[in-house]
């Protein structure tokens, strides 16, 4: 059966026999689903590991991200209108919240070097309307933090810094998330570690603080069920609970078995005994009814449990990192760019390729590995609609470029020798 299960870079891959065996404990336990001291214990080891003041745990890297744009329009004055300066060559689920809180979403350009925001271009977009920067630390290679503080110094605006791809990573000796205005990390299904949706906010502000601490609190007192940031619905919760359990044990064994698991994932989703990554409403635009919400103390479990596994992860993903630098060297593949002052995660491999979509086909139809289409469109996921989002098409060259000329390589713990000596021989056929 094991001829049938593809060797994926997403489909929650970060789980192991342990994951699983909690998941399954926690479906048949649902008074532990909501209340428990998980979330309190989750909160305080991000704390810890980061060496911040205060950390306020969500259901999601978007839900956190709103959670400090509501509490900066309280503590700095943000107000309708006003500017949010974020990269392209990212998700939707970095707009969307700006968007959600009736602020104007500015897209920058990346460089083409290391996929994060271009200083060049984030300068030259500043107007007397820009309030906020979002700096994303993209596949886990921090931005240069240098020069992207010392602009929003002198323009006097306000830095986040979006971690969803870096819990770990360091610039300069410190890790990314512990040194701004605030900063957001996200628990998705494929992200560093992952409890399939889940988010902190981090921050030493201890006035943004208070007001992050009164959102997150709707979702622990009874009294603030009703309100923005409540629990979600135990349906949520459960959907959440059963997919790394569905997924390991149904869709993967048998997804290239006459496209069984591909079926069974889709109609799972249809009939909604599993959640999707992106709803059909963040494409347009718009905010479903999950977000934003608190984090269920059954999530925060499933988080923790891997959280305590984060250096083990992150040593996995550097040595097979390694392994693809020894291999495809001298290939006609680009490879990730090192800097010294950065330490990079590497969540995903990212490479570059004239044939980037191509391959990406070729490997899924016809060997059964799905390399990372992160990002095929300089707003992710393809079926976005820019209008809705406020992208203008042409605003952002270099994104536009490598939306057309890179995949990503599996780096996760599951991805053995033999996986990724197949995914180097497959490659090599490019050159």
């Amino acid at each position: 059966m094991s001829y049938f299960k593809p060797i994926s870079i997403s489909l929650s891959p970060n789980v192991e026999k342990d994951d699983l065996h909690l998941a399954l404990n926690l479906i048949i336990r649902p008074w532990l689903w909501r209340k428990g001291k998980a979330i309190k214990e989750l909160e305080t080891e991000f704390k810890k590991y980061l060496g911040v003041k205060y950390a306020f745990s969500f259901n999601s890297g978007r839900s956190s991200f709103f959670a400090i744009l509501k509490a900066l329009s309280a503590v700095e004055g943000l107000k309708a209108g006003d500017e949010v300066l974020l990269q392209a060559f990212t998700c939707n689920a970095v707009p969307n919240p700006v968007l959600w809180a009736g602020l104007e979403p500015i897209y920058v350009d990346c460089n083409k070097d290391d996929f994060n925001i271009s200083p060049t271009d984030l300068e030259a977009k500043i107007t007397p309307k820009t309030r906020v920067v979002i700096v994303q630390h993209t596949f886990g290679l921090p931005a240069n933090m240098d020069v992207i503080r010392a602009i929003c110094g002198a323009y006097k605006l306000i830095l986040i810094e979006d971690c969803a791809h870096s819990l770990g990573s360091e610039f300069n000796g410190l890790k990314v998330g512990a040194n701004s205005k605030a900063a957001f990390f996200s628990f998705g299904r494929d992200k560093v570690i992952s409890s399939v949706y889940g988010g902190m906010v981090t921050t030493n502000d201890e006035e943004l603080a208070k007001k992050l601490e009164e959102l997150s609190a709707y979702g622990r007192s009874p009294e603030g069920r009703q309100k923005e940031f409540a629990q979600p619905s135990r349906f949520w919760t459960f959907q959440q609970l059963m997919h790394p359990i569905y997924l390991n044990y149904v869709v993967l064994p048998i997804y290239n078995f006459l496209d069984l698991g591909k079926i069974f994932l889709v109609f799972s989703q249809w009939f909604h005994i599993l959640s999707k990554a992106v709803s059909w409403q963040e494409k347009q635009g718009q905010r479903p009814d999950y977000f934003p919400k608190a984090l269920p103390n059954a999530l925060a479990m499933l988080a923790l449990n891997q959280f305590y596994k984060l250096d083990k992860f992150n040593s996995f993903r550097k040595k097979i990192s390694e392994y693809y630098y020894e291999h495809l060297k001298n290939t006609s593949f680009q490879l990730p760019n090192g800097f010294p002052e950065r330490k990079n995660i590497f969540l995903r491999f990212t490479v570059k390729h004239k044939k980037a979509h191509e391959i990406i086909y070729e490997a899924w139809h016809k060997q059964n590995i799905l390399l990372g289409d992160w990002y095929t469109t300089p707003i992710a996921p393809f079926d976005t609609k820019m209008e809705e989002i406020k992208y203008t098409q042409g605003s952002c060259p270099n994104a536009e470029t490598l939306a057309k000329e890179t995949l990503n390589l599996p780096t996760h713990i599951n991805i053995s020798r033999k996986n990724a000596e197949r995914i180097v021989n497959f490659l090599k056929k490019y050159n």
